[in-house]
């Protein structure tokens, strides 16, 4: 798995897999490559600090389900 973040457009990207991904499906800001098999290959989350801030409050305030 690997990471890049770019502060100057707020973007998070993660490499899941190095396979060639098929077709992206958006939803909410964030971006998921994937592959003809389904199988998920690259995230790309835009608004990444709200995002992972969102994400981190809910994990400690014990909550689950997604963020928005």
């Amino acid at each position: 798995m690997k990471f890049k973040y770019s502060p100057e457009v707020d973007i998070l990207v993660v490499w899941l897999s190095d396979e060639p991904f098929d077709h992206a499906d958006e939803s909410s800001g964030v971006i998921v490559y994937i592959t003809k098999q389904d199988k998920p290959v690259k995230l790309e989350i835009q608004g990444a600090k709200e995002f992972i801030l969102n994400s981190l409050a809910s994990v400690l305030e014990g909550k689950e389900g997604v963020v928005a």
